[in-house]
């Protein structure tokens, strides 16, 4: 039960602080499920977070919701999912009321505004942690730059290529897992 509301907890609290979407949140839950707690390795959260993609949803909720069956099992997927969207909820609620009796807030767009630049910062750093791991299968950059994994480099590119190409997000993850295989299987 203490576990149960320590997720519920954590994830409260990403979700207090996630502005910007599901992709902003990865660096908060990362902290939390890997870093703080280590309920998680980094390599199962990545894991998670490609699994996020791939299903229906918003990715932020699937990513509570993923990890929090890892975690704890069903019980820990409602509690993470619940505390994730829990001050979404309520901070909607109070500004759908703010907006309705006041009209237009100054202060209010202001504070959106400003938090702009803090969310693509918080996307930019996830997205570093994301290429370490698949380049260097590390955390943070290797002291090492010339012990590479080439599969993740040559898949990284290829990805890099898709996007430009305007590949959609299904087959852009299917195409990359079918590479992975294919280039582990051939370069090893």
């Amino acid at each position: 039960m203490e576990l149960l509301i320590q997720l519920y907890w954590e994830f409260c609290k990403i979700g207090i602080f996630c502005v910007g979407g599901g992709y902003a949140s990865l660096p908060w839950i990362q902290a939390a499920v890997v870093e703080n707690y280590h309920w998680l390795t980094l390599t199962e959260f990545v894991d998670i977070f490609t699994i996020s993609q791939m299903t229906p949803g918003p990715i932020g909720i699937n990513a509570a919701t993923f990890t929090g069956t890892k975690i704890a099992g069903l019980p820990g997927a409602i509690v993470a999912t619940a505390g994730f969207v829990t001050p979404s909820f309520i901070l909607c609620l109070t500004i759908t009321y703010l907006l309705r009796k006041y009209g237009e807030i100054s202060g209010i767009k202001g504070v959106l505004n400003g938090l702009r630049p803090a969310v693509v910062a918080l996307i930019c750093v996830a997205g570093l942690s994301f290429i370490y791991l698949s380049v260097w299968n590390t955390e943070s950059l290797p002291e090492n730059l010339y012990d590479y994994d080439i599969t993740g480099i040559i898949v990284l590119i290829l990805s890099f290529w898709a996007l430009k190409k305007k590949v959609s997000l299904i087959p852009l993850l299917f195409g990359s897992g079918v590479a992975g295989l294919i280039l582990g299987i051939v370069l090893q």
